[in-house]
Order: structure tokens, then C-alpha cells, then sequence
């Protein structure tokens, strides 16, 4: 994978992307010792990596009483599988592993979330958010209360209905630039990180 080109796009060169960008890669760079590809593949569109990423931030790093930080992982998870997006299952699914603290759970989803060992809310909660991923005109009302039924809040039923909608862009936009994993992604919460 690591002769694999990031993107069939231009990949801006590190030293000359705007100081911003430069110090939320420095940063993630940091915490995650690797600089995700995704954030590498957007940079020679600086306006659109900043809303991008901006969007990502406020859709997936909060908690709420009915979505948890691992709960969107896997949403994210789910969708994507369903869209065959590798980028976003693998960077997604290594992220919901360390976020469910499973090293199994994330493949599960990705592969059949239906038998995955989950909760009969999240079980609702995919099944909701792959069909808006998958046939979005066949999303009724019923699937909002089925959600609701579960404890969701409104609040949560539209980050639900927002994040299912952000993957589907972003997952498309993998396919379009032919965006691989970073070879970190594979490991990352199946066994411990190296300091």
C-alpha cells in the first residue's frame, strides 16, 4: 500500500500549505502519529478542506444522550460498507474500535451489522441510517419514531439523518479520488500503540 498514490488528485507538498492546515495536521499528526490521507488528499482545496473538516468536527467529536462518540463511528461504518467505500470503513472502523473499546465490533458492522452483537437501539439506529445511505426516498416518518421509540432526541435523529449524509459525500469523494487507507489504519485498536 505504501507505493499506492494518496489521490488521484494533486497532493499539496507539506511546506506550503496554509498555517492553519499546517498546524491541524501538525496536531493531528501528533495525537494519531500518522497524517490520515483524507486530510492530505483535501488540502490543494484549502476552502473546502477547512468546511470539511469543520462539518466532520461538529457531526462526530460531541456526545449526546442518544449518540455516543462510538455510536457515530459505526453509523459511519455501516453507511459506508454499504456505499463500499474502503477509505472510510477502514479510517472509521479503526476509530470505532478504539472509541467502542471492541477490537471486533467495527469488522462486524462493516461486514453484516444486522448479526453484529449491538443493542436493539443501535440495531434501530443502523438500520435507519443505512437506508437514508442506501434508498433515502424510502425513509418515512415511521423510521423517525422507530428512533425516537429508542430514546433519541430530535436532535439526535438529525445528526443521525446529517452524519449518514456527510459520509455519503465524503464517501463518493473517496471513490472519485481513489483514496486508500493509511496502512496505521489497519492496527489502530487491536493492539496497543506504540509510544
Amino acid at each position: 500500500m505504501t507505493d499506492t498514490p494518496i489521490s488521484r488528485f494533486p497532493v499539496m507538498p507539506r511546506e506550503e500549505l496554509p498555517a492553519d492546515l499546517a498546524e491541524r495536521f501538525d496536531d493531528v499528526e501528533e495525537r494519531s502519529g500518522f497524517l490520515p490521507n483524507i486530510f492530505a488528499a483535501l488540502a490543494w482545496r484549502p476552502e473546502e478542506a477547512r468546511a470539511f473538516f469543520q462539518m466532520h468536527d461538529a457531526l462526530m467529536d460531541k456526545e449526546t444522550p442518544g449518540l455516543s462518540k462510538a455510536d457515530r463511528e459505526l453509523i459511519v461504518v455501516a453507511t459506508s460498507a454499504g456505499n463500499d467505500c474502503l477509505y472510510c470503513v477502514i479510517a472509521h472502523g479503526a476509530v470505532a474500535r478504539i472509541r467502542t473499546r471492541d477490537p471486533y465490533l467495527a469488522d462486524q458492522v462493516a461486514v453484516d451489522w444486522r448479526k453484529a452483537p449491538l443493542s436493539p437501539r443501535m440495531h434501530a439506529v443502523l438500520a435507519v441510517a443505512t437506508r437514508l445511505a442506501a434508498d433515502p426516498a424510502a425513509v418515512t416518518e415511521a423510521d423517525l419514531e422507530l428512533l425516537t421509540g429508542h430514546g433519541l432526541t430530535q436532535d439526535d435523529v438529525w445528526d443521525l439523518g446529517m452524519i449518514t449524509s456527510f459520509f455519503a459525500l465524503s464517501n463518493r469523494l473517496a471513490h472519485f479520488a481513489a483514496l486508500m487507507p493509511n496502512p496505521e489504519f489497519f492496527l489502530m485498536g487491536r493492539i496497543a500503540r506504540e509510544r
